[in-house]
């Protein structure tokens, strides 16, 4: 499809995750959900999840028709402009490239936009695969993405690199799209969101998954990921702040197959931060040190996701927030 001028790059803009939410968005599990075997483990996490979140702004609770949870994928992708105005950007979301079914949480953006849940201007991309987990946003113009994700197989072929970050730059209104080539976190089914890889926090700093030991599977990808992200600059052409957030200690499930535990998975709301935690105590505790600073004047909160990693996905993976004026009274 040609690209067309249904948002104007002048006004409209991607906000970063901390600045002024509205509500956070929660896909709710059922028995008809992929987490159907351990439902009740799953549920108790949702509702831990719930509470932390009810404690700082609202909650949309999204329930059936639903395949799956997540939340972060299948959600509106939210513009902003500084006249109070919003554009809820409805991507396809096709199962992380046609790996499950997923037509019922690709109708749930438009549901909830027709249940007046939300409000703003409602922009049909239905032609384009983009999830939020996908994409990080300074709120300045510079978009973050991976191209393990965004090439791969099942996605938007025959659309080349260049085309990709043309759509990109024009839907989300940005000035330049930052490409990481490297990172992998064993057992994710994304090709590699970056929201389980590398954040933005505020004053130009990445936090960044790190891995010290040589004999860990992910050691060279991440280290040549780490290599990328020195080279990267700021507009203005400074040297962006780098911050190694630790990497949890191998998680398996009960096949022996290790999970996509990772602390990079958080979420920022108004006033805190929830982090994910794997019963971890000294590195659970040491991220959640490292992402207050970078946050700071927020509460951090830890949130167990033993659970939620056995589905290969994390905390910000089951979330989508709001900008403050999307939220219908």
């Amino acid at each position: 499809m040609s690209i067309e001028k249904k948002i104007d790059a002048k006004r409209w803009r991607l906000p970063a995750e901390w600045e002024p939410q509205s509500m956070v968005q929660l896909t709710w599990p059922h028995e008809k959900t992929d987490w159907a075997p351990m439902l009740d483990e799953i549920t108790k996490t949702y509702e831990e999840m719930a509470a932390a979140i009810r404690q700082y702004e609202e909650l949309l609770v999204v329930g059936e028709p639903n395949n799956d949870t997540w939340a972060r994928d299948h959600g509106f992708i939210t513009l902003v402009d500084d006249e109070g105005g919003a554009r809820l950007l409805d991507y396809c979301f096709n199962g992380w490239g046609e790996k499950f079914e997923a037509a019922l949480d690709n109708a749930i953006n438009r549901r909830i936009y027709d249940e007046g849940k939300v409000k703003g201007d409602y922009v049909d991309c239905l032609d384009f695969v983009l999830e939020g987990g996908s994409i990080e946003s300074d709120g300045e113009g510079t978009i973050f993405t991976t191209s393990g994700c965004l090439l791969a197989p099942h996605r938007n072929q025959p659309m080349t690199k260049d085309e990709i970050e043309a759509r990109l730059k024009h839907d989300l209104c940005a000035e330049r799209v930052l490409w990481i080539d490297y990172g992998h976190l064993t057992g994710d089914d994304t090709d590699g969101h970056i929201d389980t890889l590398v954040r933005i926090a505020p004053n130009h700093t990445l936090l960044y998954i790190g891995c010290d030991d040589e004999s860990d599977e992910q050691y060279d990808d991440l280290k040549k990921m780490e290599e990328q992200l020195l080279t990267f600059r700021t507009m203005a052409g400074e040297p962006y702040h780098l911050v190694k957030l630790p990497m949890p200690r191998a998680i398996y499930d009960e096949d022996g197959e290790r999970l996509p535990a990772t602390y990079a998975n958080y979420l920022v709301m108004n006033g805190a931060v929830l982090v994910p935690t794997y019963n971890q105590p000294d590195l659970d505790a040491e991220a959640m040190r490292i992402i207050g600073e970078a946050h700071k004047g927020r509460t951090v909160v830890g949130i167990d996701c033993r659970s939620v990693i056995k589905q290969h996905g994390s905390l910000h993976c089951c979330t989508m927030q709001y900008p403050l004026i999307v939220k219908n009274e």
